[in-house]
């Protein structure tokens, strides 16, 4: 809403600190996701972070690697695929920082519910997730301003 009734010029001014915060934060989500997915699958056992195998209990697997497969897949290779998307202004990036945080949001609800607890690294990659949702709505919104001002 505040963005909104900012003026036009103000608008435009804001879209590198848009682009640069998108950027900075799917950098950190991803290098976070490539890095945790990898150890998972190359070590299902969590030892090589520090997890157990104890975590799982609640859910229906019994190692990391499908967890690890998933975390590396969706939020580490899929989100250097929308920073690429956002860094070279490709069309309807916005819309793909939308979807990486939406898929970063589902991922903490997921794993909340599957460990049936909540870390400190759920309120901040969550919260990653939020910011990712808004910034991209703000990116996708200027995009579409500045495709139809012709």
């Amino acid at each position: 809403m505040f963005y909104l009734l900012l003026s036009q010029n103000t608008r435009l001014r804001m879209k590198p600190f848009l682009k640069i915060t998108s950027a900075v934060l799917l950098l950190f989500n991803g290098i976070g996701a490539f890095y945790g997915g990898l150890h998972l699958i190359l070590h299902p056992d969590g030892s090589s972070i520090g997890l157990s195998t104890d975590w799982l209990k609640h859910s229906s697997f019994d190692s990391f690697f499908i967890p690890g497969l998933v975390l590396f897949l969706v939020n580490g290779l899929f989100d250097f695929f929308v920073l690429w998307q956002l860094v070279f202004n490709k069309s309807n990036s916005g819309v793909y920082v939308v979807a990486q945080g939406t898929v970063l949001c589902g991922w903490i609800l997921i794993q909340i519910l599957l460990l049936q607890s909540v870390y400190f690294l759920h309120y901040l990659l969550g919260g990653v997730g939020l910011a990712l949702v808004f910034l991209g709505y703000f990116l996708g919104r200027k995009q579409k301003s500045s495709a139809t001002s012709y």
